[in-house]
């Protein structure tokens, strides 16, 4: 990525990757120009997910399907932008566990709902993973709790913006250690990569398919995954639940998905889903997920809806046991 892109063998934008095998003929069709909104930074996974999907509906409809960036509140700033949106198809938000999830229970005025928007299809689902600066003399768990225990209240963690996973992962990762640190949100994970990369900030819990490249590179050190077992990717990086009694309940994954404004027609959900999955289903794809940690999240219309909100259900209970709440915006 750089310091502040994904490198080009992560871009997921491989000519290969925009042709779809065939699908069964579809009734509905944008007939004019869509645009999928994406609400955080370039160069995050959001943003590789939101482009991915549009070079690949545009490829397959003839329909020029453009990606714009609304960044900001944790995602809540482009979400709503999608949910004031007309429901004809046009308009489609790239989202993300913060805004779809996580949101609905820790800001108190949050300007829409959860039925203000329709799940349409998930894109991709991995862990994330704790990282430091490679010169940062923290190599374990151990030494990293021991690191922030030092030193309360001083270290400073960064985070693709409040709300997001990449904030409540490490909020609930220090109430587990009871330790302090001090939360810094940037708008997307590029920026908050490079205020890393230069030192600014002591560590970053972030998508692992986001920061996978500067891992490999050395320039990033990875402590553990939050998933509940080590991720193939990097075998030698353990599981945080394996790594500390605190942590021995620890588990987070994060997914991305696209959604639609409320009262979208079925025909519209059904279609964009079954151009999706013949994304997701194409050896391609599948290889560059797993290049970056991840695998797809291949569900229907219904079954994304049934995990998005379960999703919803458990960072909400996550948010009332630590008492967090903010205000939107």
């Amino acid at each position: 990525m750089g310091a502040a892109r994904l490198p080009r063998r992560a871009a997921l934008a491989a000519p290969a990757l925009l042709l779809a095998p065939p699908l069964a003929a579809q009734a509905w069709r944008p007939g004019q120009q869509m645009r999928i909104v994406v609400p955080a930074a370039a160069g995050g996974t959001t943003d590789i997910m939101g482009r991915l999907c549009a070079q690949h509906l545009q490829a397959r409809w003839g329909t020029p399907v453009v990606v714009e960036n609304r960044t900001g509140a944790g995602g809540t700033i482009g979400t709503l932008e999608v949910v004031r949106s007309r429901p004809d198809g046009t308009t489609l938000l790239s989202g993300n566990i913060g805004p779809q999830a996580i949101a609905y229970s820790l800001f108190r005025n949050l300007p829409y709902g959860a039925d203000q928007l329709v799940p349409i299809a998930g894109q991709i689902r991995g862990p994330n993973v704790l990282v430091v600066l490679a010169d940062t003399p923290v190599r374990s768990m151990t030494e990293f709790a021991a690191w922030l225990r030092a030193e309360p209240g001083r270290i400073s963690f960064a985070s693709t913006g409040v709300g997001q996973s990449t904030h409540l992962t490490p909020v609930w990762m220090l109430q587990l250690l009871n330790a302090q640190a001090i939360h810094v949100p940037f708008r997307g994970s590029a920026p908050a990569q490079i205020e890393l990369l230069a030192g600014n900030v002591g560590f970053l819990i972030d998508n692992l398919t986001g920061v996978i490249e500067h891992i490999r590179s050395g320039r990033l050190r990875a402590l553990c995954v939050t998933s509940a077992e080590r991720n193939s990717e990097l075998p030698e990086v353990p599981a945080a639940r394996e790594t500390l009694p605190e942590l021995a309940r620890f588990e987070v994954n994060t997914w991305f998905g696209l959604f639609g404004p409320a009262g979208l027609p079925a025909e519209i959900v059904q279609t964009v889903n079954a151009e999706v999955n013949a994304l997701l289903d194409q050896p391609e794809t599948r290889q560059r997920f797993a290049q970056l940690g991840g695998v797809p999240l291949r569900l229907s219309p219904e079954a994304f809806a049934d995990w998005v909100r379960a999703e919803t259900e458990k960072w909400g209970a996550v948010i009332r046991r630590e008492g967090l709440q903010l205000d939107a915006g």
